[in-house]
């Protein structure tokens, strides 16, 4: 054999021991979503092992409380679920994008737990990104959010509308009215559009797909004096016009 043959020998070698090292490395978005879903079912029992093996050391982790964790922190918030308390969340929707030594899952979770019999449901969208280092892929950063879901609407007495009625002022120029249409309560905004506000409990109430309450509160006579739009455990104060 030649020189030339031996080196053009020497040099396909090579790059195909390296094709396969790097083909071996890659990971599919099937091989995730089944790493996901054995986070995912360690919840309930409180098993360590799935986040002491698939975080990295220095992950970045945001869950949907919005706390700011490392590995070391999210490790010692696993204690599973007490007793009388059972639960399952399942990986649907998965989108991935893997680049190289580099992998996004976007995925939902649908939780399910049942609590001393009654059972209540929960959804999430967890984006994590995976890296391939020293030959291991681990998660070192994650996000989860959760969905909004409006509240449970309840019963109101509408006899009882006549006290929301009026005009309520957030500042010069921006005012609020409520009106009552037969058993429905509306308010509308300056400017914007009608709303039709559910009723969740006595003088609290919530718009469909909007986030947050809307409390009437009543003076020491009764009497409603202020609209509270609550956001997040943030008021706004709308006073009514006596």
């Amino acid at each position: 054999m030649t020189k030339s043959a031996l080196i053009c020998t020497a040099v396909a070698t090579t790059l195909a021991v390296v094709s396969c090292s790097r083909s071996g490395a890659t990971i599919t978005q099937g091989e995730l979503v089944r790493r996901a879903q054995e986070i995912a079912d360690a919840f309930a029992p409180g098993d360590k092992k799935p986040f002491e093996k698939y975080f990295a050391d220095d992950a970045m982790i945001f869950d949907e409380k919005g706390r700011n964790m490392d590995k070391k922190a999210l490790v010692n918030d696993i204690s599973g679920l007490p007793a009388g308390y059972s639960g399952s969340i399942k990986l649907v929707n998965p989108q991935s994008r893997i680049l190289g030594d580099t992998a996004i899952l976007s995925y939902d979770g649908d939780e399910t737990e049942t609590i001393f019999g009654q059972v209540i449901k929960a959804r999430y969208h967890e984006t994590d990104t995976w890296m391939q280092r020293n030959g291991q892929w681990q998660i070192v950063a994650e996000q989860v959010l959760r969905y909004y879901e409006d509240p449970a609407p309840g019963k109101a007495d509408s006899k009882e509308y006549v006290d929301y009625d009026g005009t309520y002022e957030l500042a010069p120029g921006t005012k609020l009215t409520i009106t009552a249409d037969g058993a429905n309560l509306f308010s509308q905004e300056t400017g914007r559009a009608k709303k039709m506000l559910v009723p969740e409990a006595p003088d609290i109430f919530f718009i469909k797909g909007v986030e947050g309450r809307r409390l009437f509160r009543r003076d020491e006579s009764g009497k409603v004096d202020a609209l509270i739009e609550r956001r997040n455990n943030e008021d706004l104060v709308w006073t009514k016009e006596q």
